[in-house]
């Protein structure tokens, strides 16, 4: 009996389907890679939430106060809202790092996620507040009553700013874009403790800042 080969028009053939077929499952495998780590991003910021929620709760509903972002030092990492809730949830949470997050100095700080309050609490509105109060106090605060005075009138400026525009803005959100997409390339979770796509907010209006 004799056996028949392939032929040489078959093997081409057989070539060319394999070589469409990877064509489209290749770009396939990539969306949905990518649509994973959304939604594991998504996933970690709403873990995140819980942790603001819970110290809102215990603080007569103020935001946390503090830096937008950690630092890394000689000494470890420095500040951001990993540290500043350690209390509420552990700082060297997987939650805190976006599963699209490739960069090694965002990692190195312990998080990929920048805290919007801590970042605008700078606006010329709010710092306005701040100084406008801290002279009412007169020179005899010392510098630790001065520190807590500040953090105090910030932490009610941001937190009268989510609570009228939280609707709009995020709280915390992706320090970078990582999640290509049509919109917004970046994820971030509201003051309701939903996920979704974010924006970056605007500066709070002159003299708005401090109920």
């Amino acid at each position: 009996m004799v056996q028949r080969g392939f032929t040489l028009v078959e093997l081409m053939v057989t070539v060319a389907v394999i070589g469409i077929l990877m064509g489209v499952l290749v770009p396939a495998m990539g969306a949905i890679q990518r649509e994973s780590r959304n939604t594991g991003c998504l996933s970690n910021l709403r873990q995140d939430f819980v942790a603001i929620d819970a110290y809102r709760q215990q603080n007569g509903g103020r935001l946390p106060m503090c830096e937008f972002l950690p630092v890394v030092t000689d000494d470890g990492i420095d500040g951001g809202l990993p540290k500043f809730l350690a209390g509420f949830m552990p700082e060297d949470s997987s939650s805190w790092i976006c599963p699209a997050d490739q960069d090694d100095e965002s990692t190195a700080t312990g998080t990929s996620y920048v805290y919007l309050p801590g970042l605008l609490r700078y606006a010329p509105a709010v710092q306005a507040d701040v100084v406008t109060l801290l002279l009412s106090m007169g020179p005899s605060m010392d510098p630790v009553q001065v520190e807590r005075m500040r953090t105090d009138t910030e932490a009610r400026a941001m937190t009268a700013f989510w609570d009228g525009e939280g609707a709009k803005y995020p709280l915390l959100a992706d320090s970078q874009d990582r999640h290509r997409r049509v919109g917004s390339e970046r994820n971030g979770v509201f003051a309701d403790g939903s996920a979704k796509m974010a924006d970056a907010p605007e500066e709070p209006a002159q003299g708005g800042g401090t109920p």
